[in-house]
């Protein structure tokens, strides 16, 4: 959420004339993230995120504007795409193409305790099922074609070492994706970056996730994991904090309790998640872009978790959980 396109008030609010939303009272641009440009937009009729996309396409877009409505006509707290007359949710802004969706109330709690972690593992759940009657296919674009595409490309900034520890676990995870039971885990489409700061709260109380823009259709154990990575593990030293977990695990199982191919696969799934944004910290970092207000995250503290991932694989009866 950088800010790679300036957008002027002008502009924004040739949109809003667009959308019928009244002048703009308030343009101001989002620090954090790496992908998308992004503005907070204030005009008569509300509080809304302005989005300008850097990457994805005109063709990719749909799936992730439909999704989210479809999200939130399920009663799962997602920002609602804005529409026309039309019912179009995309369209130009400074030579981009460009979203506006309403803003979550709330903000990103970065120090989670258990309830916070056993809500986003309760709502999860519901939004996997939630997406189960979704028509519109898109793989997930940071998937293993992916990582075989972009591991390559930071290898030669990288120790032998870590060359040697990136270059096997990509291996690994290639072999496991033409497993039987690596096929037969349940799918459909999942947010693929749910991390605490693209969750919103209000005291303890859930009031959204956002940022669907690495969105797709995946395998739903592969969501769970990226979540479990982020929200239950220590940022020091990439181990798992058991309280949180338990918490996320239990509550994610009340609703959609984890199949046997799921349960046996937890632990690759788990690396998978790890590499998966070891790779692309890699990338930011060492192969930036220019923005405004960017700052690349640390790709270090992903390695800690792969290693730790590695070494110390969960079992899921000694957290009391069958």
């Amino acid at each position: 959420m950088a800010v790679f396109t300036p957008v002027t008030l002008e502009q924004a609010q040739t949109l809003l004339d667009h959308l019928k939303l009244g002048p703009v009272l308030e343009l101001k641009g989002i620090q954090g993230g790496i992908e998308n440009t992004n503005y907070f937009l204030t005009s008569q009729s509300g509080e809304f995120v302005l989005t300008l996309f850097e990457r994805l396409s005109k063709e990719e877009l749909p799936f992730y504007l439909q999704l989210m409505r479809h999200l939130a006509v399920r009663a799962v707290p997602v920002p609602n795409p804005q529409a026309d007359e039309r019912e179009t949710l995309l369209f130009e802004v400074a030579g981009k193409p460009a979203a506006l969706v309403n803003r979550l109330e709330g903000s990103s709690q970065l120090e989670p305790a258990p309830l916070h972690c056993q809500t986003v593992g309760d709502m999860l759940a519901r939004m996997h099922l939630a997406g189960l009657d979704f028509e519109h296919q898109q793989p997930n674009l940071r998937g293993l074609p992916w990582w075989n595409e972009t591991a390559p490309l930071v290898l030669p900034f990288l120790s032998p070492d870590l060359v040697r520890l990136l270059q096997q676990e990509v291996a690994f995870q290639n072999d496991l994706s033409q497993t039987p039971a690596y096929l037969s885990l349940p799918r459909g489409p999942i947010h693929a970056d749910l991390f605490r700061d693209n969750v919103m709260f209000q005291g303890e109380r859930l009031t959204g996730f956002f940022d669907f823009y690495f969105a797709g259709v995946d395998t739903w154990l592969f969501d769970l994991c990226v979540c479990l990575n982020d929200w239950c593990t220590e940022q020091h030293n990439g181990h798992f904090d058991r309280s949180r977990l338990v918490a996320f695990l239990t509550a994610y199982q009340r609703v959609r309790p984890l199949s046997a191919s799921e349960r046996q696969l937890l632990n690759p799934m788990l690396r998978a998640a790890a590499l998966r944004f070891w790779i692309s910290r890699l990338w930011d970092f060492h192969l930036p872009r220019q923005a405004n207000l960017l700052q690349a995250h640390d790709p270090a503290h992903f390695e800690r978790v792969l290693c730790e991932r590695i070494s110390s694989p969960l079992h899921l009866p000694t957290l009391g959980l069958h």
